[in-house]
């Protein structure tokens, strides 16, 4: 690709960058193209879902009982349903799903008083999807056990400031469009404030803010490469600004698969503590890759809405499940409890075909509405079969008390990390407790200076777009990565996702970063006619 042409695609999101990327590696002949851009996982949890289709499968044949003409069955009756429910597993003893069913049943009735009927019954309706969900913000059984599931995965198993209320959304992709929109249409956020981003970053979370309805103006929390990707007490002290109206921040992070040390969750405490107004939104989706992940919104629990995806530990990316939390005492419904009366009187104008006290509206159930343009509140919701599957990984994981299933998720990114950072010639980072591994981030001329010295460096950032790597690397050796730059990166690094691929592809993949800077260390050889150094490529 030519330099000018380069030059197009720099302005492009390296998500859309990527199927540019893509073309070019598929027109290299018969050679393998490995594509390690994207962060969904090539593993597939099988339980939760085998439970998923065996639930289904018996909601159909309860339908089927109530039929109503040929082809056509009724509603299931839900007294004594979880007991037909026992009986018709026994009839299919060992088959996969049946003891996430059973033991999650006497789980959700043992430790959360669940009525086993009504339970039982809210799968098998939802499961079917014969009725619209209700309540619109979660359905009742589902949001019980979801909320324990993140109680024990974001907060150590307590409730870490009180009660959590949950809004089920289409992934945390969806949450934080609703966020954002209901901020501003709360007047808790306005057009053209300042808010404070933790950079590096998810690429929409830098592109989002700066939507025309937003324009805010973007403060940078920055990580220090050089301390392993952790926020430097002077960084996080830029929240103390007052101008600062919200901070958003991935945890633990992407692209650098870090989580947030205590220390450093203790000074944003400290901070909110000295300013109730700020804002804390925190997107937890790697959270079972860190072992004690523990919450910013365990720190900070009355400002803090929370951002939590079930799509990356259980392989469930196309299935867009995720949740919004916020605790029930909030300082953000007390500041909308206390807004002045023309604020209160637009949200009675906006909010009063879906509730008699508009203005007392909590913001989750203003973001429910907000997300179907108010006038369709009554169909808002997470299909009711998708919340089905969300509960039951909750449930999997609720069950899995010793951990199994999340220390051979782990085990499976370090083996790729390791054998990437093999392949690259890079010693990997010792043996750092808050890394996920689910991301690798390389700064390519940061290597470049450590292997062939500052000159080159220099040379390498100057001559060349900052794209040019990951497109010659697609070109010319097949491999996909997503440029780093685009999530506020250094300029020309690369993020690698370590859990697309199989575990032999990281190897290849070091091999051809490691060997594609050899190229252009002897084409700046060449160039500047420096000898070759014995010993060195």
């Amino acid at each position: 690709m030519e330099r000018s042409e380069e030059r197009r695609y720099e302005g492009l999101s390296p998500f859309e960058l990527k199927n540019k990327l893509v073309e070019l590696a598929k027109h290299r002949g018969e050679r393998m193209m490995l594509n390690a851009g994207r962060g969904n996982p090539n593993w597939v949890a099988l339980e939760p879902r085998a439970a998923f289709f065996r639930l289904g499968e018996f909601a159909l044949a309860e339908s089927g009982r109530v039929a109503l003409a040929p082809g056509f069955g009724g509603l299931p009756k839900k007294r004594g349903i979880a007991e037909r429910l026992r009986g018709w597993l026994a009839e299919r003893p060992g088959a996969p799903g049946n003891a996430l069913l059973q033991d999650g049943i006497a789980y959700a009735c043992e430790a959360h008083g669940c009525d086993e009927d009504l339970l039982v019954g809210e799968w098998v309706d939802a499961a079917l999807g014969d009725h619209y969900p209700l309540p619109v913000r979660m359905l009742a059984h589902a949001e019980e056990l979801v909320r324990a599931h993140i109680y024990a995965e974001l907060f150590g198993g307590d409730d870490a400031g009180g009660r959590l209320d949950l809004f089920a959304v289409e992934g945390a992709s969806a949450g934080i469009t609703y966020v954002f929109q209901s901020l501003v249409h709360s007047r808790l956020l306005a057009p053209g404030d300042r808010i404070a981003l933790g950079v590096p970053i998810f690429t929409p979370y830098l592109e989002v803010p700066r939507l025309a309805e937003y324009r805010f103006e973007l403060v940078e929390i920055a990580q220090d490469e050089s301390r392993g990707w952790r926020y430097p007490a002077a960084e996080i002290d830029k929240l103390r600004d007052p101008r600062v109206k919200a901070f958003l921040l991935v945890n633990p992070s992407n692209p650098t698969a870090v989580a947030i040390d205590a220390p450093t969750a203790a000074r944003i405490a400290a901070i909110l503590r000295e300013r109730p107004e700020l804002i804390l939104i925190t997107d937890d989706v790697y959270a079972c890759f860190v072992e004690g992940f523990r919450s910013l919104a365990a720190a900070a629990p009355a400002n803090t809405i929370v951002l939590y995806s079930f799509s990356k530990y259980w392989g469930a990316t196309g299935l867009r499940l995720g949740v919004v939390a916020l605790h029930q005492a909030n300082a953000l419904d007390a500041r909308i409890a206390a807004m002045p009366a023309e604020a209160q009187a637009a949200a009675r104008e906006r909010y009063r075909a879906v509730s008699t006290e508009p203005e007392r509206m909590k913001l989750i159930d203003r973001m429910v509405a907000d997300s179907r343009a108010i006038g369709l509140n009554h169909t808002a919701g997470l299909s009711s079969p998708q919340q089905v599957q969300m509960t039951l990984f909750a449930l999997d994981a609720l069950l899995d008390a010793a951990g199994e299933r999340k220390h051979a998720a782990r085990a499976l990114v370090q083996r790729r990390f390791d054998r990437l950072y093999r392949g690259a010639g890079l010693e990997p980072p010792g043996d750092d407790r808050l890394l996920t591994r689910y991301y690798a981030t390389l700064d390519i001329p940061a290597i470049a200076r450590l292997r062939y010295g500052a000159a080159f460096a220099a040379w390498l950032t100057t001559e060349f777009e900052p794209i040019d790597f990951v497109v010659r690397l697609a070109e010319e050796r097949g491999v996909v990565l997503m440029d780093g730059g685009g999530f506020d990166a250094p300029k020309m690094s690369v993020r690698v996702s370590l859990a697309n691929l199989p575990d032999d592809a990281y190897e290849p993949i070091g091999q051809a970063i490691a060997g594609l800077l050899a190229d252009y260390h002897a084409e700046w050889r060449a160039k500047v006619q420096v000898p070759s150094p014995r010993g060195r490529g």
